[in-house]
């Protein structure tokens, strides 16, 4: 269990113009057993905010903190940062060409506990937590994502997620191209994570839908780089109903798809 503060945070990126800055000066707490909303309209730095704590090499921090229990995230490297218990499941998942799930998984889980599972208990282990996505056994020996339809592949960021049992799981647009039915086993794969009360859980998401799945404890509005406005579970109902307007200027509805 532990506890992510984000402070004062600036992110900057590299542009033909020169640098930019898309993050300007982000605060948010997340405690053990917390699930927080971050809503926004396309392009307001929500993505960015999940790789820069990920150590994207992209985005380059010029300012503020990001701690881990107390402990600086920024000076660790990107494998650091994950065995430290930071998790990330990106919106777009990478294809990894020869190297198979069961490897894949193995690998990642014997990292972050520090020794390799036992066989047999890791066998039974992943079945089960394929079984609760209604993941094919077969995708096992297939390469990391290769192939994978985008259901697939956000199903397979949440198995990851089960497995690897993190402190902090960060979930970029996790419901983004998924239809109904994959919509609901991704949902119920998190709320499982969820339910087990000590994982933080920050949950980027433009649309309200998987909000019907899955209550927040807080949304927070993301808008020119920044959190501007903080709330309950029924502030991503206004947002369905309002849009981002009030926050942008430009008619932009929460709730598409």
């Amino acid at each position: 269990m532990a506890t992510l503060e984000i402070k004062d945070l600036h992110v900057s990126v590299n542009t033909d113009e020169g640098a930019k800055e898309i993050l300007s000066g982000v605060n948010l707490t997340i405690n053990p057993g917390e699930t927080h909303a971050i809503m926004g309209p396309n392009g307001s730095g929500k993505s960015t905010l999940s790789y820069a704590i990920a150590g994207h090499p992209k985005y380059e921090v010029t300012g503020g903190e990001v701690l881990l229990d107390g402990a600086d995230v920024l000076s660790l490297s990107v494998d650091e940062r994950a065995r430290a218990g930071l998790f990330l499941a990106m919106q777009y998942p990478v294809e990894v060409p020869g190297v198979s799930m069961s490897n894949f998984l193995r690998t990642a889980a014997t990292a972050v506990r520090g020794e390799a599972p036992k066989l047999r208990h890791w066998v039974k282990e992943v079945k089960q937590a394929m079984a609760d996505l209604d993941i094919d056994p077969a995708f096992a020996e297939r390469s990391v994502n290769e192939g994978f339809s985008g259901g697939e592949k956000k199903r397979h960021e949440i198995l990851q997620l089960a497995l690897l049992a993190p402190k902090i799981a960060i979930l970029d647009e996790t419901d983004s191209g998924l239809d109904v039915d994959a919509l609901r086993v991704v949902s119920e794969g998190i709320n499982r994570v969820k339910a087990g009360g000590e994982v933080g859980i920050m949950l980027i998401t433009h649309y309200t839908r998987i909000l019907r799945h899955i209550t927040p404890d807080f949304v927070h509005v993301f808008s020119g780089g920044r959190i501007v406005e903080s709330g309950g579970a029924e502030l991503a109902d206004q947002l369905e109903e309002h849009g981002y307007v009030r926050f942008t200027g430009k008619q932009e509805p929460a709730a598409i798809g």
